[in-house]
């Protein structure tokens, strides 16, 4: 039941995939998949200083008919986040393709919203490196905390499971 509630909200929140090639002959890149990240310190009802690092795989549109596994991994920091805000977290993500190659993104803006329990974060920023160097990203995460949210109470949400959209747009 849950995890069919999260892929309703991330089917009606996520951006349509991007389009194919655009000029100079780089095709978008769509990748879906799952993480599971953890928060440095746990997320509490104080906001503070948080570390959030997550491990990510993909499934991977490349062009028109291929796709290929990659994984990802996304390490961010939030100047004030708690259970229940988060606050100007930037990040950076290395996505690893099956076929050797690979994309370093920069996150420089969010914004976040919860939808029926569930903290959805739209963000933006660009590839610095490697495929698609230069290109707009798109990255849509839906996250469920993994504990009970009483626990915010106590000992703080050490993490969560998401579903993932990265999109590196033409």
């Amino acid at each position: 039941m849950t995890l069919g509630t999260l892929a309703l909200v991330v089917a009606s929140l996520v951006w349509a995939p991007a389009g194919q090639a655009g000029g100079g002959g780089y095709e978008a890149v769509t990748c879906t998949g799952n993480s599971h990240s953890r928060y440095d310190p746990p997320l509490t009802l104080v906001p503070r200083e948080t570390r959030n690092h997550a491990d990510v795989r993909y499934t991977c549109t490349t062009g028109p008919g291929r796709t290929a596994p990659a994984t990802g991994s996304f390490d961010a920091f939030a100047p004030t986040a708690s259970c229940v805000s988060l606050s100007s977290a930037k990040g950076t993500e290395t996505v690893r393709y099956a076929d050797g190659g690979r994309s370093v993104i920069v996150i420089d803006g969010a914004t976040t919203a919860r939808v029926a329990g569930v903290l959805v974060v739209l963000q933006s920023g660009r590839v610095t490196e490697g495929r698609g160097e230069g290109h707009f990203v798109r990255r849509t995460v839906a996250a469920l905390p993994q504990q009970l949210p009483t626990d915010c109470l106590t000992s703080g949400l050490k993490g969560t499971r998401s579903a993932v959209q990265l999109e590196i747009l033409p």
